[in-house]
């Protein structure tokens, strides 16, 4: 029960984490709207969304309420959505390849090394995750960053049925690449498989 309690306390702040990142970047940017909406804090209350939370406590998997931020803010308007949108998933593998590092490179004892494989293993899962390039995942803003704007209207339409995409994208199979390079990923990192 322990582990339960922990790996879901381990999903929450890793998701707190990934948009306290889109934020930050956002206010490094020039843009402070996630700052006045009060959205650069830890705290999980400010942040859960009602579907992401439900995924999350089912698959394993979901999303946060995004931050908001106003691309027109920024100093660096052509790239700035695109950096903002790639810190996310990169804070996740920067956690993830940090205890999964310490995994390989320290003496640690089972519970130690299961606790950080669950880290580990948990934010590779998110940051691959939040790469699919389906509204509202980070991975649909980066793609779009590169289209021109004669892609608005199928901009507008992915954004309309993102979710319902989403949904259908996991529950037919699309899991199953996710943790497949995930344990890719944490084997490169720390030598051993994927225990999650």
């Amino acid at each position: 029960m322990s582990i339960t309690i922990f790996t879901l306390i381990v999903l929450l702040f890793s998701v707190v984490i990934h948009e306290v990142a889109h934020g930050s970047v956002a206010l490094y940017l020039g843009d402070s709207t996630a700052k006045y909406a009060g959205r650069l804090t830890l705290n999980p209350l400010k942040h859960l969304d009602p579907l992401g939370t439900i995924m999350l406590l089912v698959v394993g998997f979901g999303w946060a309420k995004p931050v908001p931020i106003n691309p027109f803010n920024f100093r660096d308007k052509k790239w700035g959505p695109l950096k903002v949108a790639i810190a996310g998933p990169a804070v996740n593998f920067l956690i993830a390849i940090l205890f999964g590092l310490a995994i390989r490179f320290i003496n640690l004892s089972s519970i130690q090394e299961n606790l950080f494989g669950t880290i580990s293993g948990y934010n590779f899962i998110l940051g691959i995750f939040n790469l699919i390039p389906i509204p509202p995942l980070d991975g649909s803003h980066i793609l779009f960053s590169f289209l021109p704007d004669t892609f608005a209207k199928f901009k507008f339409l992915f954004y309309q049925y993102g979710s319902l995409i989403l949904i259908l994208f996991i529950f037919l199979g699309g899991s199953k690449f996710l943790f497949l390079g995930a344990n890719f990923l944490f084997y490169f990192v720390t030598g051993q498989s994927l225990g999650i």
